[in-house]
């Protein structure tokens, strides 16, 4: 886990190089079929990346993305009006069996099809109308990071692509260097008072939600650990209820919009006895790009506290590399 976490920086370079001439073709693809909205089909890990995904779409293109569960075609088998739209599918391995069925009704609709794969042989690959591999070379460690922080930055770079923001742009071509000092923060604080804890809350807000998200699941499958991701608005409601004295929170908090209202929600949550973690992290050139900062500084400490834990990170109890969910 940590080496390939660490490979994280070099992969992205590589990605977004190979990729270039795809991209261009995606991009022209959008303005040709103009989707009124996106639809993603994904899961786990790559739920995450196509969650922040969703976000940026939102955000920076206007358009509505919606992530739609595989099973309500290989189980239930139903047919989706899936009309004026266009499918991104993201599988590291490419060979899901649900995922791939979602792919083959959306062809059977007539929508185009792309799938972000790390295997550009497999199926996915293979049955989608553009195929991005994520050039991320084996990963062996079942807790992904490295085809994680890859599929998050593909996704950025696509967004990027569509929208024409040169600013933007910049960033994606500066997010490797930017990764790679990412790499070199420590949440020693983190890191100490996660290593006592029973549970804890992971928050995060719009393109910073889905990296919570991926932390919380990270924190299950290398330590063992109970924790929940919520947005920084949802943990006010019900979840509230269950912060105590020295409850540990911890929050991805870039300086986007959202920071405000996160920092008003946090002193409510001093205020209520929580030991609030808000790690300093490397900014990119974009607060958009940010959250993947964040999450490449987060590996290097999940992976810390699980071996702190007396566990093996590489080889969670119940879990092997690739699901293969119907």
């Amino acid at each position: 886990m940590a080496l390939e976490t660490a490979q994280a920086p070099t992969v992205v370079e590589r990605m977004l190089l190979e990729n270039a001439s795809a991209l261009a073709d995606l991009a022209k693809l959008v303005r040709r079929r103009r989707p009124s909205y996106l639809v993603t089909c994904a899961r786990g890990s790559s739920d995450h990346a196509a969650s922040y995904f969703k976000y940026l779409s939102e955000i920076e293109l206007g358009i509505p993305c919606c992530s739609v569960g595989a099973s309500v075609v290989s189980i239930y088998s139903a047919r989706l009006l899936l009309r004026d739209t266009l499918l991104l599918t993201i599988s590291q391995s490419g060979r899901s069996p649900d995922i791939l069925s979602f792919q083959a009704e959306a062809r059977r609709a007539g929508v185009p099809t792309v799938a972000i794969t790390n295997d550009p042989t497999s199926p996915l690959a293979q049955g989608a109308d553009i195929c991005l591999p994520l050039h991320a070379g084996p990963e062996l460690s079942v807790a992904a990071t490295k085809t994680f922080i890859a599929s998050a930055s593909l996704g950025a770079a696509i967004i990027s692509e569509l929208a024409e923001n040169a600013r933007l742009s910049e960033a994606i071509r500066r997010l490797p260097a930017d990764l790679a000092k990412a790499q070199e923060h420590r949440w020693t604080e983190v890191e100490d008072v996660i290593a006592d804890a029973a549970s804890l809350y992971v928050l995060g807000r719009g393109p910073s939600l889905p990296m919570a998200q991926e932390a919380a699941l990270k924190f299950k499958e290398t330590s063992g650990l109970h924790a929940e991701a919520f947005s920084a608005a949802e943990v006010m409601h019900g979840p509230m209820e269950l912060v105590g004295e020295r409850f540990p929170i911890l929050v991805f908090a870039p300086k986007d919009a959202a920071l405000s209202t996160t920092v008003a929600n946090l002193g409510r949550l001093k205020r209520a006895g929580a030991a609030v973690l808000r790690p300093v992290f490397k900014e990119t050139s974009h607060p958009a790009l940010d959250p993947i900062s964040l999450i490449q500084s987060f590996y290097g400490s999940a992976e810390r506290i699980s071996i702190v834990l007396g566990r093996d990170p590489d080889k969670p109890r119940m879990l092997k590399k690739v699901t293969e969910t119907t």
